[in-house]
């Protein structure tokens, strides 16, 4: 089994910048892709990025592309999203999860391992 635990979230003021990590555990990290969502009050899960197991295929959001950036480092099991120039309509809950395989995706459903979450708040 997998755990997921996200740290780094926190309130800020727009344009500022904040950076995810999520630390994981209980299978070899390298062999499965990482994404991140987020859901803000009211709305549904939305994909923000992903990531392959090898941090070589990167994936964005529309919404994000240009502001945030995935990465990796599969020596500390670890995956990061470093968020830049933060926006009110960033306010979230930001879930990292872990793929079914090496190949990162936009559905969330062909992600097996969740998070908890950690909470995102931009500030205007």
């Amino acid at each position: 089994q997998v755990q997921l635990v996200e740290s780094g979230g926190g309130l800020v003021q727009a344009g500022s910048s904040l950076r995810l990590s999520c630390a994981a555990s209980g299978r070899t990290f390298s062999s499965y892709a990482m994404g991140w969502f987020r859901q803000a009050p009211g709305k549904e899960r939305e994909f923000v990025a992903a990531i392959s197991w090898s941090g070589g295929l990167t994936y964005y959001a529309d919404s994000v592309k240009g502001r945030f950036t995935i990465s990796r480092d599969n020596a500390k099991d670890t995956v990061y999203l470093q968020m830049n120039s933060l926006k009110p309509e960033d306010t979230a809950v930001y879930t990292c999860a872990g793929s079914r395989d090496k190949m990162p995706y936009y559905s969330a459903t062909l992600y097996i391992y969740w998070g908890q979450g950690t909470q995102v708040t931009v500030s205007s």
